[in-house]
């Protein structure tokens, strides 16, 4: 693995927090185009993305530490380290959303298009994200397998991508592409567990992480039906 990427001297470049700055630049940028269809200005999704990743690494980083609490409180000073790694996506999730929704309210945006409208670049992003797990040697597979299991996830998180952008193009009702996300991400998340080997299976020989995974696929199908139920009633998007 290559944690470090890099050395200038006193400077070095770790292959996490890069790809993670990166996931975070091609995401914005690729947002930025999609502006018109928000009736926004192109840099809405900039301003955004700030308060996305500010909110991300917050969330992803506080269940990170509680995952993980008895180490961090023997090696406080460690919460700080981020470009080690140690975030956890669905944490990253919450934050991001939490900070999303209350800039899309500030500024008075529709919160389920301009959600419909991120989520496909919410999966990019992870996808990028991996391949710095995988340079940094986190999240790994089982060691008797010899499974990339990072990098077969961002190949998952690409596929997504590439299905709720195609959905996009479709005739959709609001929220959908949400409800997609949810859906496929989490199921996707819960199948990669079987391939990792850095949480202990605890619940029924599951992790906490397909746990939470199941419950968010449950609440992705309750979603679902309720936006269904709502055709009659709302407009579709195309």
């Amino acid at each position: 693995m290559y944690p470090i990427l890099l050395k200038f001297g006193f400077i070095q470049i770790y292959s996490y927090g890069l790809m993670v700055a990166l996931a975070f630049w091609v995401c914005a940028f690729l947002l930025s185009k999609q502006a018109r269809s928000l009736e926004v200005e192109k840099d809405f999704f900039w301003n955004m993305s700030g308060w996305l990743l500010l909110g991300g690494i917050l969330g992803g980083r506080l269940l990170y530490i509680i995952f993980n609490l008895n180490y961090f409180r023997e090696n406080p000073r460690e919460i700080f380290a981020l470009w080690q790694g140690g975030l956890i996506w669905y944490g990253a999730l919450v934050g991001g959303a939490l900070s999303g929704i209350i800039y899309l309210k500030l500024k008075k945006v529709n919160i389920l298009k301009a959600l419909d409208l991120i989520m496909p670049f919410a999966a990019l992003g992870q996808a990028i994200g991996r391949i710095g797990c995988f340079l940094n040697g986190c999240c790994y597979g089982s060691p008797d397998l010899i499974i990339p299991a990072q990098l077969i996830s961002s190949f998952n998180l690409t596929a997504i991508f590439i299905t709720l952008r195609l959905l996009q193009e479709k005739k959709h009702k609001e929220g959908d592409v949400l409800a997609a996300y949810l859906l496929l991400s989490s199921f996707e998340r819960f199948m990669v567990e079987f391939l990792r080997d850095d949480s202990a299976r605890n619940y029924m020989g599951r992790t906490i992480l397909q746990v939470i995974s199941a419950l968010i696929f449950l609440s992705a199908v309750f979603l679902w039906s309720v936006i269904s139920g709502l055709k009659k009633k709302t407009p579709v998007q195309g």
